[in-house]
């Protein structure tokens, strides 16, 4: 086997991440159902569907459309598994699918109080990476890059922030 303890990147030390932010979206969330605790106690399932919502950037505006679903995984260790998967038309009639996929980390007296309420979003992590799947064409800038997102809930809408890393 080759010796790799000398061998360095070249570029890679001069490629620090960047973020453009590249939209927002503004999606109500129906109320929660509980599937219960999956078998061999990973956590409780929840079933949350889409009502509809907004996607606003500077180079993309639209519609969620009703239907998506989020199934998200309460784990005994206080995070939430987040796994979303829904679509929205662009205001000039393209459709894009999205898939979030990521991490929220709630202390227990602030998910009680976020049922009734807005939490300071800095008081709990809420973090996502996403896939999206859009057309050839005006957007298809969304199938090519790499998305990830900071998150705020409210005890009806989910807003999310997108960001492109450069």
């Amino acid at each position: 086997m080759q010796d790799l303890t000398q061998e360095e990147p070249v570029w890679l030390k001069q490629m620090t991440p960047q973020l453009d932010f590249a939209f927002s979206t503004k999606v109500i969330v129906n109320p929660a159902r509980n599937i219960g605790t999956i078998h061999g106690g990973s956590g409780e399932r929840l079933i949350m569907t889409v009502g509809g919502g907004l996607v606003e950037g500077p180079d993309i505006r639209g519609t969620i459309l009703p239907g998506g679903t989020e199934w998200p995984l309460v784990r005994p260790d206080g995070v939430d598994s987040i796994d979303a998967r829904y679509s929205f038309e662009t205001d000039d009639g393209v459709l894009v699918n999205i898939r979030n996929t990521g991490f929220r980390v709630i202390p227990p007296d602030l998910r009680r109080q976020m049922k009734e309420r807005v939490v300071d979003a800095g008081q709990y992590y809420f973090r996502t990476w996403s896939s999206l799947e859009a057309p050839v064409g005006r957007y298809d800038w969304l199938s090519r890059n790499v998305f990830v997102g900071y998150g705020e809930r409210h005890p009806d809408v989910l807003h999310l922030w997108y960001y492109r890393v450069v």
